[in-house]
């Protein structure tokens, strides 16, 4: 389709005025094979895909080559391998050239393509992802169904990892929201539609704040810790005990409330380090690794590791998180024995002594001219009202880039805080939120850890 913009004169030449429109079509794919790579590629070089027909047979549905990244080759080819199979899963092994490699067909991928062959193949073929919650044998070939909405209101439907409401009614759902990724308002939902139930998990019970960018990434912000509950049918409004002298702070507990906030153009979610049940003692620690010009990622990487280190000599747990944007978080869980200002002032030793003790990477104060060529791990947010972008929440940043939870030993892969985005976040769903899977129970009385830096903790009510 050709789309023109509204009160532009033809042109005899490409403009911003006129626009091709593909119609792409987007379904899950079961894994059946792959090819060898060719050249410089490494890991694979096609994915072999099929569907399941009414028989239960894997029909053969074509190939995918595009779409990937270097480290999602990689993983991919890492979790391919113990799948081996001398035996060709499909129906019609006819319909396949050359001498592929079988799998079992357990893994399934989620393709974006421009249509179908005669012959029940897919064109154009672009990998987004792994989907970990769809089991291979429910996989079908979709046709492709009209959906109701008029020019200027887009249908979110449901599905993927949160299941929100049957059809979330989205105004300007064609707004760009980033130039740099060419992101939509209507992808910036869909992306949280996707990742709704991994996001609740971090979200659930602590008070959070929005940033709302209705001008998208560039344009005016706005940081909201109160809001009016009648434009955001599920984020209620905690105890307002809990802040007397302030409007009553919010809570995002359901993919509804998650999903009407970024119906009104929020596109970050930040929250705090305690629950609303017990506020007044916070359950967590964050430090944010945020580099100084001239720092180099690798730089930031064994930083983190350093701080690991460190926490791990004072008995402390460290979980580890990508920031969406230029960093690293690191965060602590413990038990909420302890008010605010304890909690953060035993933060702040800590970042002391990793800035005493390895000055030429570290420095304790904030500032662009303090920490050139340095990190300064913010300790800052560990004060009482203090925020930190949510697990899974975008960024309002160039990219739309996305904090994702990391297990230690991805680390070394990792090529930025930005890594992830909205766009090819699909690579890392089937992951979710596993390397954080003994958060929970991991969480430590900090009591120990602060005599160890020579603290007196007061308000001892603590083993």
């Amino acid at each position: 389709m050709i789309g023109k913009r509204r009160g532009s004169l033809y042109a005899s030449r490409r403009s911003q005025d006129w626009i091709k429109l593909k119609c792409d079509q987007r379904q899950e794919f079961v894994i059946g094979g792959y090819t060898d790579p060719q050249g410089a590629r490494i890991g694979f070089g096609s994915l072999l895909l099929g569907t399941y027909d009414a028989d239960g047979a894997l029909r053969y549905a074509g190939k995918v080559g595009s779409g990937f990244s270097q480290s999602s080759l990689r993983e991919l080819k890492r979790r391919l391998t113990p799948l081996a199979t001398p035996h060709c899963p499909f129906a019609c092994r006819a319909a396949i050239a050359g001498a592929p490699h079988w799998v079992r067909p357990q893994l399934v991928a989620e393709v974006s393509f421009a249509g179908w062959t005669e012959g029940g193949a897919i064109r154009q073929a672009v990998f987004h992802g792994l989907r970990a919650d769809k089991k291979a044998a429910g996989v079908v070939r979709e046709a492709a169904q009209h959906i109701e909405g008029g020019a200027d209101r887009g249908s979110a439907p449901s599905g993927g990892g949160a299941k929100g409401p049957a059809a979330l009614k989205v105004s300007n759902s064609g707004r760009l929201i980033d130039a740099a990724s060419g992101a939509t308002k209507m992808d910036l939902v869909r992306y949280y539609v996707a990742v709704g139930a991994l996001m609740l998990a971090h979200l659930r019970g602590r008070p959070v704040s929005l940033v709302r960018a209705p001008s998208g990434v560039g344009g005016e912000l706005f940081f909201q810790k109160h809001a009016d509950m009648a434009k955001l049918p599920g984020v209620r409004q905690l105890d307002p005990a809990l802040d007397p002298e302030h409007a009553p702070m919010l809570e995002v507990a359901t993919a509804q409330g998650l999903l009407a906030a970024a119906q009104w153009n929020v596109v970050e979610f930040l929250t705090q380090n305690a629950y609303a049940r017990t506020y007044e003692r916070p359950n967590r620690m964050v430090f944010d690794l945020d580099p100084g010009k001239g720092v180099e990622w690798v730089a930031i990487r064994e930083g983190a590791v350093l701080l690991r280190a460190f926490l791990d000599a004072l008995g402390l747990p460290a979980f580890l998180k990508t920031s969406g944007g230029k960093g690293l978080h690191v965060v602590v869980p413990i038990k909420p024995f302890y008010d605010w200002d304890t909690v953060k002032a035993f933060s702040q030793a800590i970042v002391a002594h990793m800035a005493q003790s390895i000055p030429a990477r570290f420095v304790l104060k904030s500032g662009a001219g303090n920490r050139l060529g340095k990190i300064f791990i913010d300790y800052l947010r560990n004060g009482r009202g203090a925020t930190t972008v949510c697990a899974w929440s975008a960024r309002v940043r160039p990219g739309l880039g996305i904090s994702v939870p990391l297990a230690w030993d991805e680390l070394a892969d990792v090529s930025g805080g930005e890594q992830w985005n909205i766009r090819n976040f699909q690579a890392r769903m089937e992951r979710g939120n596993a390397p954080w899977s003994a958060y929970a129970k991991s969480a430590r009385s900090v009591k120990p850890a602060m005599k160890r830096l020579g603290l007196r903790p007061d308000g001892d009510g603590a083993a």
